[in-house]
């Protein structure tokens, strides 16, 4: 089969691309939230800054059948990189989870093959984070390289708490998380209808979208203020690309931006999303005022109840191992960082450097988990994220 590959380095053909591209994730097994071309058309509105656009799109006869997402960033001394870097789209601050290249079924070997070819004869390093480290085509890209004599690194990063909602309803899901939860979850839902009445609700419209996803930044700023500060709204540019993209997501109906109610106050949110069938949990924001109420695990719970009564198959804490998501999670998937250094002498040197400067990070990690300075840390209340980095 002959294929070509297109290299898509403007905006405008990128933005052009829209439907061809949904199509083409909905027949890949990568399909999900964070490759989606609203996620990533609008992150790289949003932070594309120094790098340059390098998607390669790979074609059998017009049709597309490849997309390998990326951009090109400038070369880094401050990270000892002297080559210029391809990087997924969606790295970096958003919190992108599962990233990968997308590729038609059936297709697989032969737009690896022809992604191979245009790759292997570079001098850029390949940095690929938040991938699925047990499976995605990333993974056998990256190991065909290694066949052509570049240098590899894989460092597991983060997990994802999950949880498997298929073919359970919601008193027998809180019937096996254990008593503790159980009645914790149940005293606290009746003290706050106590008070006048609990409701979780979506927003009826654009507008209220936009005023609750403002007031749930307010909160979630109010709340970390406090706790050294949050790294998930804490810019401007961060805020607009929420704005931006709830909008599309609203649009899309993969918007669940939850409010909940003690009467007729809003005193937390969640903002998820459900894509297919999975509902991701992404962040919260909860009135100080009502804290001490674990406001936090009540919507938390009524929003796992809502994913299984609209017969999600999923319930996906994204990436994070704060010890509250294992109140409602036992499952977890394991993301990861792919580095590929080409086998000339420059990429080479790139490779050990950044391997003395993992291991140099690791003794750090080492001394100070001693220290009594990490006496000093706070951990993550239960009911709240720490902001994703």
């Amino acid at each position: 089969m002959k294929l070509d590959v297109e290299a898509i380095q403007d905006t405008k053909t990128f933005e052009g691309l829209r439907e061809e591209w949904t199509e083409l994730l909905a027949s890949s097994d990568a399909d999900g939230l964070f490759l989606t071309w609203e996620w990533l058309f609008t992150w790289w509105q949003q932070f594309a800054a120094s790098r340059t656009l390098s998607i390669l799109a790979v074609r059998s006869s017009g049709t597309l059948v490849g997309l390998a997402p990326l951009a090109l960033a400038p070369p880094s001394l401050s990270r000892l990189r002297p080559l210029r870097t391809l990087e997924f789209l969606g790295t970096g601050s958003v919190g992108s989870d599962y990233l990968d290249l997308i590729i038609r079924r059936g297709h697989e070997a032969d737009v690896l093959e022809t992604l191979i070819a245009d790759l292997e004869g570079r001098n850029q390093v390949i940095a690929l984070a938040q991938m699925h480290t047990r499976q995605g085509q990333a993974w056998r890209l990256g190991a065909s390289l290694a066949a052509c004599g570049w240098k590899t690194s894989m460092t597991p990063t983060e997990v994802c708490p999950y949880i498997d909602l298929r073919d359970l309803s919601w008193p027998g899901y809180l019937q096996g998380r254990g008593s503790s939860l159980r009645y914790n979850f149940r005293r606290r839902l009746r003290h706050l209808e106590s008070l006048g009445g609990v409701t979780l609700a979506c927003p009826s419209g654009d507008g209220e979208r936009r005023e609750w996803l403002r007031r749930m930044v307010d909160f979630h700023l109010e709340r970390w203020n406090h706790r050294g500060g949050s790294d998930a709204f804490h810019r401007d540019d961060l805020v607009a690309f929420h704005e931006r993209f709830s909008h599309l997501a609203s649009l899309r109906g993969w918007l669940r931006l939850f409010a909940l109610r003690v009467g007729e106050r809003p005193v937390a949110y969640l903002y998820c999303f459900r894509y297919r069938g999975t509902l991701l949990f992404y962040q919260s924001g909860f009135d100080e005022e009502f804290a001490k109420l674990s406001v936090g695990l009540v919507a938390m719970g009524l929003a796992i109840k809502q994913a299984i009564e609209e017969g999600a198959d999923e319930y996906d804490m994204l990436h994070g191992s704060e010890a509250y998501k294992f109140h409602w999670a036992d499952k977890t998937r394991e993301i990861g960082r792919l580095e590929l250094y080409p086998g000339r002498l420059l990429g080479s040197w790139c490779h050990t450097s950044a391997a003395l400067a993992r291991a140099a990070r690791r003794t750090v990690r080492q001394v100070l988990a001693g220290s009594p300075l990490l006496n000093n840390v706070e951990t993550a209340p239960q009911g709240q994220p720490r902001a994703r980095a």
